[in-house]
């Protein structure tokens, strides 16, 4: 999506942003295209956040933008692509939380997926739900335990894929929990959610967008949800962390960043834009809408969530015995 722009409302938005010309590179001066990578297939939850960051950023730096979805290997393809870049700042990325879980799974990867990016600022984050057919009979995250840890092994959990953010979770749920569980993974989210509620699997480890609806109509009962707080859609579902699992706590996120060594003025002026984004009332019912909690932060803060999200899933692998690839 491109958006396209007058000369004078150019002007008139740089002459806005109030900043020298030698603070910012010299395409924010010239109205250069600037391109919004991201992994994933058109549609999907990261690309309408990509679309709605995107388009407001242009209006409030007067330049157009133009989102391009690159799909393929688990959004490595175009991590790759942003990593390789040269950092003039025409070419970002939205990245997600998978980017840290890649990290972990992935034996080498063509970058290295903290020191080969300029991180600029998280956008959204949100949790994982534990998810069970409506009358089994774990009715909380504590039965859940009690009857893993009393016949280890009896109990299955599906998720959407061998090493996946999902799958992650749950492993970390299992060790924290000290209680076997079988890990069962599918080709997606809809293949396992078939097989829960045709009660052939216990739960499911999942993304709220894939869960909600059959939450919402009773066909899937939510037994705790990932995050350190309960998440807005089900207010009433309690954390894992909540319920005899102290210390557990996992959000996956999407932030913007770009090839490593981008001007620091540049950096700084496009987060300060994001946060003012971000405090737009129609931008965060729309982000809501899909199921996203709001949560900027400074460069330094997302750069040090990546970096801890890597070692924290590295750990998960090695700890669990999950093959790398």
């Amino acid at each position: 999506m491109t958006t396209t722009i007058t000369r004078r409302s150019m002007l008139a938005g740089l002459s806005a942003l109030a900043v020298a010309p030698a603070q910012i590179p010299a395409h924010a001066q010239s109205g250069r295209t600037i391109t919004m990578m991201h992994g994933f297939t058109p549609g999907a939850n990261v690309d309408f956040v990509a679309r709605l960051v995107a388009d407001n950023l242009s209006k409030r730096l007067g330049q157009p933008f133009v989102v391009e979805p690159r799909p393929g290997a688990g959004g490595t393809t175009s991590a790759a692509t942003v990593a390789r870049a040269t950092p003039d700042g025409t070419t970002l990325s939205i990245l997600p939380g998978g980017h840290a879980v890649s990290a972990a799974i992935y034996k080498q990867l063509p970058y290295n997926a903290v020191e080969d990016f300029s991180f600029i600022s998280l956008l959204t984050d949100f949790p994982f739900i534990l998810v069970t057919y409506p009358d089994h009979p774990a009715k909380t995250i504590a039965d859940v335990v009690k009857t893993a840890q009393a016949d280890p092994g009896k109990l299955t959990c599906a998720t959407a894929g061998n090493g996946t953010g999902m799958h992650l979770a749950f492993e970390l749920f299992a060790a924290m929990a000290k209680a076997k569980i079988q890990h069962v993974p599918y080709r997606g989210s809809p293949q396992g959610l078939v097989d829960v509620l045709a009660k052939r699997v216990d739960f499911q480890m999942d993304n709220p967008t894939s869960v909600l609806p059959f939450i919402k109509d009773g066909r899937l009962r939510a037994l705790g949800v990932t995050g350190p707080q309960r998440f807005f859609m089900v207010p009433d579902v309690p954390t894992i962390a909540e319920q005899g699992v102290p210390g557990y706590s996992v959000t996956s996120w999407l932030g913007v960043a770009g090839p490593a060594k981008l001007p620091a003025a540049f950096v700084s002026k496009v987060n300060t834009e994001i946060r003012a984004i971000l405090q737009d009332p129609s931008v965060i019912e729309k982000l809501r809408g899909f199921g996203n909690e709001i949560k900027a932060t400074t460069p330094e803060e997302f750069k040090a969530k990546v970096a801890d999200d890597v070692a924290k899933w590295t750990k998960v692998v090695a700890d669990a015995n999950i093959p790398r690839v």
